[in-house]
């Protein structure tokens, strides 16, 4: 796909994570996969000058940063570590941290992507039955495009995972091409 007139955001969902949680051993493996073609995506697009906004859940920690995420993610031995590492943002790089699924539920992405002046989202990460789901279901009623690349989302098993592509793409337009056919 050729770059045309759009205005491109690559959203990075939940990436930054321990995966310390009831089903975390189950979507690691799924999420690595994806975790490597997205850093493959994320050096293409930044060659490209586009946008790359780290969107992550707060955890419920009221009083955390992204900085901290980070950091805890990182250097902490948790199951997540090597995904941590691998996704680790650059200093231009943005970033929102939200208290529920949806990048946009009380958070300023819209402003943020409204200053970029984006038109199109890249919509990456994990899971794609819940934060990513969530997220392109708000980023549709904003009317932003969508791209959803099918090997750039992981769930906690593939059937789960492909029919949340699917419903992306039927009822929210979505190209879920893999990442490998897009920006050639």
């Amino acid at each position: 796909m050729p770059l045309s007139d759009s205005r491109y955001a690559l959203l990075v969902i939940d990436m930054i994570n321990d995966f310390e949680f009831s089903t975390g051993k189950e979507l690691y493996p799924f999420a690595l996969e994806a975790g490597k073609q997205i850093s493959i995506l994320k050096e293409k697009l930044k060659a490209k000058n586009i946008p790359i906004i780290y969107v992550n859940d707060n955890y419920g920690k009221w009083q955390s940063d992204f900085r901290h995420l980070v950091s805890h993610c990182v250097e902490q031995p948790v199951l997540g570590q090597p995904i941590a590492k691998m996704m680790c943002p650059n200093k231009e790089d943005y970033f929102i941290l939200k208290p529920q699924f949806s990048g946009f539920f009380a958070t300023p992405l819209d402003l943020l992507l409204t200053h970029l002046k984006v038109d199109t989202l890249i919509l990456t990460g994990v899971t794609g039955n819940m934060c990513v789901l969530f997220t392109a279901n708000d980023a549709y009623m904003r009317e932003y495009k969508l791209i959803i690349p099918s090997d750039c989302i992981a769930s906690e098993t593939v059937d789960i995972n492909d029919q949340s592509l699917q419903t992306m793409k039927k009822v929210l337009k979505a190209d879920i091409r893999p990442s490998t056919e897009l920006f050639k």
